[in-house]
């Protein structure tokens, strides 16, 4: 046996279908299309979500809501979380920096501290917004809330 004698085994191949190759072929005329309508005609694609003239879905279905382009976007920072910061660090102040290095923000994210947890030790926090509850619990050890 040598590779220029090897052959598929018989019955594993098929000859394709060459379609649109005259009336003899028994595969001329429509070429397999059909008569009429879209499929049949040259530069057919159906498009996404069409369901053959039936009302598609994404027309039947309600809209509601809407999404408000001047959104603030922030990230929530917990006192509980500046605590373990501060304590780990020995920090007295904690700012954006100090965030970002830890891990807890990016530096296009833009930071704001919630009043869940308590604080124990003075401290200076630096963020972009405060929450009532967390302001109050900062300026009640004596530290001091700085807006950026």
């Amino acid at each position: 046996m040598n590779l220029n004698s090897l052959r598929p085994a018989a019955g594993s191949t098929k000859t394709r279908k060459r379609i649109g190759r005259g009336p003899g072929s028994g595969l001329g005329g429509t070429s397999t299309r059909g008569h009429k309508g879209a499929k049949s005609r040259s530069g057919y694609s159906k498009k996404i979500g069409f369901e053959g003239g039936q009302m598609p879905l994404q027309r039947r279905v309600p809209k509601f809501g809407f999404k408000n382009i001047n959104r603030v976007e922030y990230k929530a920072i917990n006192l509980s979380v500046i605590q373990e910061l501060s304590a780990a660090n020995n920090l007295s102040k904690v700012g954006i920096n100090e965030l970002i290095e830890a891990g807890f923000v990016s530096s296009n994210q833009l930071v704001k501290v919630l009043g869940n947890g308590s604080l124990t030790t003075k401290l200076e926090v630096e963020a972009h917004a405060f929450s009532k509850s967390a302001v109050a619990a900062i300026e009640a050890v004596g530290g001091n809330a700085v807006k950026l």
